[in-house]
């Protein structure tokens, strides 16, 4: 029976730290964390920022990420599939896809400190000098057609585009 118990309590930490949609780990961020983001053809955009974290010998991606209050209507609540389609890289090797686990905040000039979501990656831990780099593809976020034509609002990678 404590055999069963055990292995039970042991399924239930290993499921903890398959891949899940919500975050599996919050930290702060540095005191510098690198910026991406970018903006919609029709107003507004996105900042995203992340930085690494060790955690039991392993990188911990750590990010949140903003959107801008004025924003066109017709990219209102087209965040989170953009956000789903980022990735970040170290070093050229990227070891996550999809940056839905990362906290909203609100946009602000400054991203250090902030309580971020994390995720552990599979990398091991390696102390200074990462290159992270933060991708985000453009994409059509919106179409609209009728007789007269189609209008589509995309996307675009400029770099941190959330204002504050």
């Amino acid at each position: 029976m404590i055999r069963h118990a055990t292995f039970a309590a042991l399924a239930t930490v290993l499921a903890g730290c398959a891949p899940v949609t919500g975050p599996q780990v919050v930290a702060q961020l540095g005191s510098d964390p690198v910026l991406a983001g970018g903006t919609y053809s029709s107003g507004g955009g996105l900042t995203v920022a992340a930085d690494l974290r060790e955690y039991q010998d392993r990188t911990l991606v750590c990010g949140v990420w903003a959107q801008s209050d004025q924003q066109s209507i017709l990219s209102k609540g087209k965040a989170r599939g953009v956000l789903d389609s980022g990735s970040v890289s170290v070093d050229g090797q990227t070891l996550v896809r999809g940056l839905r686990f990362m906290k909203e905040v609100p946009p602000m000039a400054d991203y250090a400190g902030q309580e971020a979501g994390c995720t552990l990656t599979e990398r091991p831990w390696q102390a200074g000098g990462a290159t992270i780099e933060i991708r985000i593809p453009r994409q059509v976020v919106h179409v609209e057609s009728d007789e007269q034509g189609s209008f589509s609002v995309t996307f675009r990678q400029t770099g941190p585009g959330a204002g504050g």
